[in-house]
């Protein structure tokens, strides 16, 4: 029974979730107090504990994770100043007269926050409040409104400057060095998040794509679905142009330095921060109260996510302790699956867990100990990282326990039926298999802008 102590771990974390706990203090308790029974019971060897507060050393002077904060910081100021709600007006007085302009300019909008915000949550209860009433008051079918929404708004877990991307490549980078030593390649060649986000440039346009073409599908097919707005005031080209050109050029200052190496993310985070400030400031959008609130919002969210990973962080130490991770590696070699069978059960796997588990932990708790064995078996770490990403976004969209269908609920009028948000997203869903079934058929859709940037 010992050697199942690892998993025994899992369905532990499960079980306190469930009851309510709050999920740091899960995963560190759990493994605290299977490391206690362990040692009562000789089968865990307590100098593993010793390597702790080397860990938690290492998760406060990464460099990498210094862009968590800044980025969080940058979407929150967008976010409170006002910028998406301009932006969503100039583009919906652009094409509004247009059966489908709405849907079109809700996507776009949406894609434009996520590549500012980089926030799933604060994207999709955002533009809930901002497009939902205008979309039913232009009598959009609110099955497709609310779809729409739900999908734009998880864009921000795959399209850069995502934090899910800067989280998973920090911890990509580990696996695949640990998979090479384990190699016996004591050289071992490195990932990193910038990698990622170029990985992820062409994948999240594709993404895009596809959303513009069912929106505009379903205008000229069904065009009571998506109709016309029938008053609204033209825009002016100033109005158009100060209200898409700051956050497009915040948009390329942040991709554009990471992407032509002339800075790091961390740097480039720094980067978007400043520039989201002084957008703020321009539209003198924010006054001192704001601003402090958004210093406040910035520390709990970027508290939350540190103290989630140093939780996890002691949970992967003890289930290691355990040798949780050459359980793992030896359950793939008696099932004698191929690299395709390992990648589809950790997918699956994956994927359900997104119904229980935020992107953050499954990435700090699930990707350090299936990472290694994959990319031991040769997979290509930007290609893992894009599919485990894409792959959270669908579960994310996911009825009954999609985290952005509980956002949108949360924001939505009460007259707005859950089968609709259900049947809505369901066409977005389909999408988003399709580009994981594209990637898997044509990994370069996510390797050769990486490639040729870095290499």
């Amino acid at each position: 029974m010992a050697e199942y102590a690892a998993l025994l771990m899992f369905a532990a974390v499960f079980l306190f979730l469930l009851l309510g706990y709050p999920v740091a203090l899960t995963l560190g308790g759990t493994a605290l107090l299977a490391a206690l029974i362990g040692i009562i019971t000789d089968t865990f060897e307590p100098s593993f504990l010793l390597a702790a507060p080397n860990r938690l050393f290492g998760i406060i002077t990464n460099q990498t994770l210094i862009a968590v904060p800044l980025f969080i910081l940058m979407g929150v100021i967008l976010e409170r100043s006002r910028t998406a709600e301009r932006l969503l007006d100039a583009m919906s007085r652009l094409f509004g007269s247009l059966p489908g302009g709405l849907g079109i300019s809700v996507t776009v909008v949406g894609m434009l926050m996520a590549a500012s915000t980089g926030i799933v949550g604060a994207t999709v209860v955002t533009m809930g409040l901002m497009s939902l009433p205008s979309m039913l008051k232009a009598n959009y079918n609110p099955a497709l409104a609310t779809g729409t929404i739900c999908a734009t708004g998880t864009l921000g877990q795959i399209i850069p400057p995502s934090i899910a991307l800067v989280l998973l490549g920090d911890v990509l980078s580990n696996a695949y060095q640990q998979a090479q030593l384990n190699q016996g390649i004591f050289n071992p060649k490195t990932v990193s998040v910038g990698d990622l986000f170029a990985g992820a440039v062409l994948p999240g346009l594709v993404l895009v794509g596809m959303y513009l073409m069912y929106v505009i599908s379903i205008a000229i097919l069904k065009p009571e679905q998506a109709p016309a707005i029938k008053e609204h005031s033209p825009v002016s080209p100033g109005e158009l142009v100060t209200s898409i050109i700051p956050p497009l050029l915040l948009i390329a200052a942040v991709l554009g330095s990471i992407l032509t190496g002339i800075a790091t993310p961390t740097e480039a985070a720094g980067v978007g921060a400043l520039g989201a400030l002084l957008i703020a400031l321009i539209n003198r959008s924010l006054n001192f109260a704001q601003l402090m609130e958004v210093g406040k919002s910035t520390t709990t969210t970027t508290s939350m996510v540190f103290f989630i990973l140093i939780g996890a962080s002691v949970f992967s130490l003890v289930f290691r302790g355990f040798g949780g991770d050459e359980l793992v590696r030896s359950l793939f070699t008696q099932m004698a699956v191929g690299v395709l069978a390992a990648t589809i059960v950790v997918m699956i796997v994956v994927f359900l867990l997104g119904f229980i588990l935020d992107f953050i932990e499954i990435t700090f708790v699930v990707v350090p100990i299936v990472g290694p064995v994959l990319l031991g078996m040769g997979l290509d770490p930007v290609w893992l990282g894009i599919m485990i990403a894409i792959n959270l976004q669908t579960s994310f969209l996911t009825p009954p326990f999609g985290f952005a269908l509980f956002y949108l609920r949360g924001v939505a009028p009460v007259d707005i039926d859950t089968w609709d948000i259900y049947k809505g997203v369901v066409p977005f869903i389909v999408m988003q298999l399709m580009m994981l079934l594209l990637l898997a058929w044509q990994p370069k859709l996510a390797t050769w802008l990486p490639s040729i940037l870095f290499n």
